[in-house]
């Protein structure tokens, strides 16, 4: 980096946490296909395990290529520390497992990809663990929600799959008056749109297979530590407050200052817990992050041009994208993501159910697939597909009513993604 003077963007999504290899000389990170890594010495050995100092010992916990990817991260949000796991569940397990203990409770917006409402509701009541859901829309309905029990306030920065922008700083200012950590998932924004820590988030999680890494060929996902939360101060947090047994009774929080929670979630829930990157699939990772700023704007031009198309159409209820000028959700676009809205959104088809069915079957040039972020223009209809193991009533409150139709726009020429739309909405 040059000295005196900070990066912007651009730079650091291709030089953060990078340089040339010390051994070899190579100007790209390698990968360091290895499970473990070899000591100096015996004193060196005890220092890595007693956390005395900073180094490699097992790829499940450490491992160089991630270590780039973790610090690039860390670096695009504005956070102290960050933490690159299997996946975006992953990281939200992770959090989760560092923050919670038996008995605790978070409050969480309903308005939520569907896989994280079904870990949330169910996976996480095997931990004891309780989730109460509030409205995205409503920052006095996360109010409500608290008990003396809440642990957390968990939203997504723009909802899955209904693309509504999160007024973070409202929620933000509920859960500083509570004295507990908002968690932002920022997966559909990406720092490039939305940076969270700037509206007073702590914690930022992200599934990097999607715009991250953009390419639709890894899996990964990341924590990011904004350094902002005081774990010492209600001592509701003992993971964090209190000695730790199995590292000789240190504690996280006086040890490591600022960036405690990125070191616990790594050393004892992802230790434990177990769910590692793969240096390939962080090696993949990295190599999309580089492209990032250049894919995002691309993205949400394309979108912008598509939801304008769309809402036009004689066989379109309705569109719900908040980059469109008459959408209730433009203002807060226009305050927190000025670059754009985003690449993913939803409709609503008048044929409702079936008309859903019928036009994710005749696309050609869309993928119907479970997934967003690819360079690729994708498509699903959620009531059969990521929500369909959810109630009625909970489909409709995350958006993913019988009509809706989900579609992430790629970065194909605009008036492609277009035309495959208007042949397949015609045949439907």
């Amino acid at each position: 980096m040059i000295a005196d003077r900070k990066p912007g963007f651009n730079t650091l999504a291709i030089h953060a946490g990078a340089q040339p290899d010390p051994a070899t000389g190579a100007r790209a990170t390698p990968i360091y296909q290895t499970t473990s890594f070899v000591f100096d010495d015996v004193e060196h050995a005890a220092a890595l395990f007693n956390l005395e100092t900073f180094g490699n010992i097992y790829t499940r916990i450490t491992n160089p290529t991630q270590a780039v990817l973790e610090e690039r991260v860390a670096a695009l949000e504005g956070g102290t520390a960050g933490l690159a796991v299997a996946s975006g569940h992953a990281s939200q397990m992770l959090v989760f497992h560092t923050l919670l203990e038996p008995g605790d409770e978070f409050v969480s917006a309903r308005q939520l990809y569907g896989g994280s409402i079904n870990q949330f509701t169910h996976s996480f009541k095997k931990c004891g663990w309780t989730v109460r859901f509030a409205d995205t829309t409503d920052a006095d309905s996360f109010r409500a929600a608290l008990t003396p029990k809440t642990k957390a306030i968990f939203v997504e920065s723009i909802a899955n799959p209904g693309g509504i922008i999160t007024d973070i700083a409202a929620v933000a200012a509920v859960a500083k008056e509570a004295g507990v950590p908002l968690i932002v998932d920022n997966t559909l924004a990406t720092p490039y749109l939305i940076r969270p820590i700037e509206h007073g988030a702590d914690i930022i999680v992200h599934s990097l297979t999607k715009f991250l890494g953009g390419h639709g060929n890894s899996i990964g996902g990341a924590i990011v530590d904004c350094g902002t939360f005081d774990w010492l101060k209600s001592g509701r947090y003992p993971t964090l407050s209190a000695p730790t047994a199995s590292y000789h009774g240190i504690t996280f929080a006086e040890t490591f200052g600022n960036f405690a929670f990125a070191i616990a979630c790594r050393v004892l829930s992802l230790r434990d817990l177990g769910p590692a990157i793969s240096p390939f699939n962080a090696f993949l990772i990295l190599t999309g992050i580089e492209t990032l700023p250049l894919r995002m704007q691309r993205h949400c031009d394309n979108a912008l041009a598509v939801a304008t198309w769309l809402s036009r159409h004689p066989k379109v209820a309705w569109v719900n994208y908040a980059g469109l000028a008459d959408n209730k959700y433009h203002a807060l676009a226009k305050r927190y993501c000025p670059q754009g809205a985003g690449a993913v959104f939803t409709f609503g088809l008048k044929g409702g159910y079936e008309a859903g069915i019928a036009l994710v079957s005749n696309v050609k040039l869309f993928s119907h697939l479970a997934n967003i972020g690819d360079t690729r223009s994708l498509i699903i209809h959620p009531a059969s597909t990521t929500h369909r193991q959810l109630t009625d009533e909970q489909r409709m409150r995350a958006g993913a009513g019988d009509e809706v139709v989900r579609l992430s726009i790629g970065l194909e020429d605009v008036d492609d993604i277009i035309a495959d739309l208007d042949q397949a909405l015609a045949a439907a």
